[in-house]
């Protein structure tokens, strides 16, 4: 779970809700200073558990850099409302939700996409689908398929509660193992009032699908890079360690895809939290380099 330093919104930042053709998205979105050339859009995913607010601290430094950045709430997640229904939270859905807001953010533009681990998982299926939609891939702190291990126990654990405790229960038992294994909640009272917020407002249903999809990932890796090969720009990013999809597995993954793996100092499973300004500085130096192409099919 990425934990927000901040919540306070950035001056180029707005909270707002994004009317779709498949239903209103909860978003932050950046937009930089009406002067000067606009390079692209970004559309920014988060992972399990995660939300919008994940890529706070990204926006403004992306708006100085003249790119419209728009942090999504997927389906179901913390103020994305999503149903009681499973099919509601396919991959297949979640792509087709993915197409629905660029539509609306970037209409008739490509756009450059970048998912956060689960969230990277959701974007390699959105370039698999549809790879004329996008300007560049980013893949960050995500993997090759499925997650490791030792976090596919701790999945397989939530969903045998998930169904039968309250989302308040199931949170209590989480913050008790944390702090079992010595991990403190965070030090200002609003953000850790945020993360419960944030857990309670998520769809049991959407979490248990997302689990399920992140314990049985296929290898795409080899589909991936022939979409590559024809001409979309990608990059894979990651801290110096990561506990859900180790590093060795993603700097094998960009060298599988032929593509640059930027590691970020000091970092973990959350550079766009953890080192915010440096990540977004790899992510608009890469999409100023990115090329757009107009003729794929």
């Amino acid at each position: 779970m990425s934990t927000p330093r901040f919540l306070t919104l950035p001056g180029t930042v707005r909270s707002r809700r994004l009317a779709t053709g498949r239903g209103r998205f909860a978003v932050l979105e950046s937009t930089p200073p009406a002067a000067g050339p606009r390079p692209g859009t970004a559309v920014l995913v988060p992972g399990f558990t995660g939300s919008k607010e994940d890529f706070i601290a990204l926006g403004e430094p992306l708006a100085g850099r003249g790119f419209h950045t728009v942090a999504v709430d997927q389906r179901g997640q913390y103020e994305t409302e999503g149903p009681d229904d499973p099919a509601a939270y396919t991959r297949d859905a979640l792509v087709e939700d993915v197409l629905a807001i660029a539509d609306v953010v970037a209409p008739g533009e490509p756009i450059h996409l970048v998912g956060h681990s689960y969230g990277g998982l959701v974007c390699r299926s959105v370039a698999l689908r549809a790879p004329e939609r996008l300007a560049s891939l980013t893949l960050m702190s995500t993997g090759p398929a499925a997650i490791c291990p030792p976090e596919i126990e701790r999945l397989l654990l939530l969903e045998d509660v998930l169904p039968v405790l309250t989302r308040q229960e199931v949170w209590e038992a989480m913050q008790a193992v944390e702090l079992e294994a010595g991990l403190l909640p965070p030090a200002d009272p609003a953000i850790a009032a945020f993360l419960r917020t944030r857990w309670l407002g998520t769809v049991p249903t959407g979490l248990l699908a997302m689990a399920e999809q992140l314990r049985s990932e296929p290898d795409l890796v080899a589909d991936l890079a022939a979409v590559v090969a024809a001409g979309l720009p990608a990059l894979v990013v990651s801290g110096v360690e990561d506990y859900a999809w180790p590093i060795p597995w993603q700097a094998e993954m960009a060298a599988r895809l032929g593509v640059p793996h930027v590691v970020i100092p000091d970092t973990h499973h959350s550079p766009n939290v953890e080192a915010p300004d440096a990540t977004a500085t790899t992510l608009a130096d890469f999409w100023t380099n990115a090329a757009v192409y107009p003729d794929r099919v």
